[in-house]
């Protein structure tokens, strides 16, 4: 209980620091539900109609809901329930298992609703017969899905979770275990169905991964100029008065010639590159000049304001 300076006990000793996390996890929840119906829409239109299996549980689905005709939907809950038992005792994170759960569950019934309703909109068939068409959508809306739920703090389950537990045992890096485990379940597509549908779900893999970081990290309109100069006092002053920009600097030895010069660094937009190779072309000509690209720039001056992930 917090207790004021005056020995009494204040009111309401939660609440102001509540409110705020109650919001937070408000935003969280509705981006994450954004996500699953987003998900849900581009494995419902786009994958399941033409079985391509881009690996993971609702790959497997999609296998097994071609022997059996169960709901692909029911299929992910069930096979998603002994990984999440799993993720709760060897990942041991209440909040990562809770919100994965309520994805699960989500991705599950929108699922499984998406499959009854969609026909009545759409017509009985596929939105499109074309394979390449459906497998570029399914990895992008899909992927956007995804990354929206990433977003928001969670995950798909099933093998994201059963990656994580491989990888804490045995230190095998996770793009590693994915590969592995996407790539079986690829490859029964290969066995039951065909080369060609599983080389469709390769595409959609690969897409889906794509647009997946786009949403994480956004357009990478960002750059790290990096400068190595014998006139730092000369090249810091023009960049900065001819870009506006913060310029940081320290000496540097070549390890070739021996000889110290300086390295400048300095971030600037995308559309500002071309100015930096102008303003060096002016100023030292002999100058070293790396671009590096960056997805973002946040706090100082002119970029967007350092805050509190929601």
């Amino acid at each position: 209980m917090k207790i004021q300076a005056s020995g009494i006990p204040s009111p309401h000793p939660f609440k102001k620091a509540s409110l705020p996390a109650i919001r937070r996890e408000t935003r969280r929840l509705i981006l994450l539900l954004a996500g699953v119906i987003v998900g849900a829409l581009g494995y419902t239109l786009f994958q399941v109609p033409h079985d391509i299996n881009a690996g993971g549980v609702s790959g497997l689905a999609i296998v097994v809901n071609q022997f059996t005709g169960w709901p692909v939907g029911t299929l992910i809950l069930l096979m998603n329930i002994p990984v999440l038992i799993m993720g709760y005792f060897y990942l041991g994170r209440w909040q990562f298992v809770v919100r994965t759960t309520i994805t699960v569950f989500a991705f599950s019934a929108a699922v499984d609703l998406f499959t009854l309703i969609l026909p009545r909109w759409i017509g009985s068939g596929p939105m499109t017969d074309d394979l390449l068409l459906s497998a570029i959508f399914a990895g992008v809306v899909g992927g956007i899905g995804v990354g929206l739920v990433y977003h928001a703090g969670s995950t798909m389950g099933g093998s994201s979770i059963l990656a994580r537990i491989i990888q804490i045992k045995t230190g095998i890096p996770l793009s590693q275990i994915f590969l592995v485990i996407d790539g079986v379940i690829i490859l029964t597509t290969a066995a039951l169905f065909g080369w060609e549908l599983a080389l469709y779900g390769v595409l959609t893999l690969f897409l889906w991964g794509v647009a997946a970081d786009y949403i994480l990290e956004g357009p990478s309109s960002v750059r790290m100029a990096t400068i190595v100069t014998n006139k730092p006092q000369e090249v810091s002053a023009a960049l900065m008065a001819g870009l506006g920009r913060g310029v940081t600097r320290w000496p540097v030895t070549g390890a070739y010639t021996g000889q110290t010069r300086h390295m400048l660094s300095c971030t600037i937009y995308r559309p500002q590159v071309n100015d930096v190779k102008r303003i060096l072309a002016e100023v030292d000509p002999d100058a070293f000049l790396t671009i590096g690209v960056a997805h973002q720039a946040m706090g100082g001056r002119g970029f967007l304001r350092l805050k509190r992930p929601s």
